[in-house]
């Protein structure tokens, strides 16, 4: 289920592509970074109970899904005004746009960590796999590093779509219509987030 539940597109997903695709597979390595940190984080916290903190207090939760929405909006929107500037694969050698490390490793962090769903979701998942009568430590660092494994293995998948898209953003207005459609997508996930509710 972890399989499946990690390759189904979202905006972790779409930022790991996007970041391939503008900057190269290396600079995706960062934004890989953040959001496998910042899950693996919503994962340890939702197994110190704050999961079910969250669903005790509707208004916290509704708070941060909001907060989390708006930061996805924000992407959106700078993405869609985003210009058109060269890609990756467009570039001379030696000349190919750098994607600060600190900026994607800080999106990808935000953008995972943007969905107090996640942690809900790892409340009611991860207990399933715990058995009691066992030390729960070991137990939870080995489903921890078992969902890393996962979760990487999808980032590179999506990477390397991202770096196939690359190929294809060598003229300004693909370019531009690669950016409005990110954005288009960004600001959906948004839109989702607000309206579909824990």
């Amino acid at each position: 289920m972890t399989f499946l539940v990690s390759a189904t597109p979202g905006p972790n997903m779409l930022l790991v592509m996007s970041s391939s695709a503008r900057f190269g597979f290396r600079a995706a390595v960062a934004t890989m970074a953040g959001c496998l940190i910042a899950l693996l984080a919503m994962m340890s916290v939702s197994a110190a109970g704050l999961g079910a903190l969250l669903q005790a207090l509707p208004s916290v939760f509704d708070a941060l899904r909001w907060l989390g929405a708006a930061y996805l909006a924000y992407l959106g929107i700078k993405s869609w005004r985003a210009p058109p500037a060269v890609t990756a694969a467009d570039a001379p050698q030696g000349m190919a746009p750098r994607g600060n490390a600190g900026t994607l490793f800080r999106q990808g962090l935000l953008v995972a960590a943007s969905n107090p769903k996640a942690i809900v979701f790892a409340a009611a998942f991860l207990p399933q796999f715990i058995r009691p009568e066992l030390p729960k430590l070991p137990q939870f660092a080995i489903l921890l590093l078992s969902f890393a494994v996962i979760e990487i293995s999808w980032y590179l998948v999506y990477a390397g779509s991202g770096q196939r898209v690359a190929r294809y953003l060598r003229r300004a207005q693909v370019v531009k219509t690669f950016n409005r459609l990110t954005g288009v997508v960004f600001i959906g996930f948004a839109v989702i987030m607000v309206i579909v509710r824990h």
